[in-house]
């Protein structure tokens, strides 16, 4: 395990579009995510220990914010035939078994990947409604342990952005592990 942290990127980028097959088996673009106020992309995958942290808390920043207009969509770009743990077959058990409330995307091709310049899981994109870049940090000051968490970074983000104002320009990056790189 390679541990990296999500690359400092230029606010204010678009949101790059994409096709990808979700585990409900429907296809997922960019453009499907419209009608949301806020669109919350999460590089993620099973096996990584930094997302099966966190990833109960991803699941209730979306409850959370539903009803605001809020939306998180999960991409995985591990799907490797190295990481067996990554298959789409078990990405569909770990939603049930994180009682997903949102897409979780297969990118087998990691294009997309590529294009967002994602590097970790997770590794967060937070998109106005203009689908510009508004934040690109970590979830929040604790990964490991959610009981002592002081500062939720990315729900401040989410807030400030329904708000109309812009999140802080102090976006500490996230970090988990490496995305695993086809040849």
């Amino acid at each position: 395990m390679v541990l990296l942290e999500s690359l400092q990127l230029e606010m204010g980028e678009p949101a790059a579009n994409f096709s990808l097959k979700g585990i409900d088996e429907q296809t997922h673009t960019l453009k499907n995510f419209s009608e949301a106020k806020v669109l919350v992309i999460v590089f993620m995958c099973n096996h990584c220990p930094y997302v099966q942290a966190v990833w109960g808390r991803l699941v209730a920043l979306q409850e959370r914010f539903k009803d605001e207009g809020v939306q998180f969509v999960g991409i995985n770009a591990n799907i490797n035939p190295d990481y067996a743990e990554d298959s789409f077959e078990n990405m569909q058990k770990y939603s049930k078994k994180y009682k997903m409330n949102f897409p979780y995307l297969a990118d087998e091709t990691q294009e997309v990947a590529k294009k967002y310049k994602a590097q970790c899981t997770p590794d967060i994109y937070v998109f106005d409604k203009d689908r510009k870049l508004a934040y690109h940090g970590r979830i929040d000051d604790n990964w490991q342990e959610p009981s002592e968490v002081q500062k939720e970074d990315l729900a401040d983000a989410i807030t400030a952005i329904l708000n109309g104002k812009l999140p802080s320009e102090d976006q500490i990056p996230s970090m988990g592990c490496s995305i695993k790189w086809k040849n």
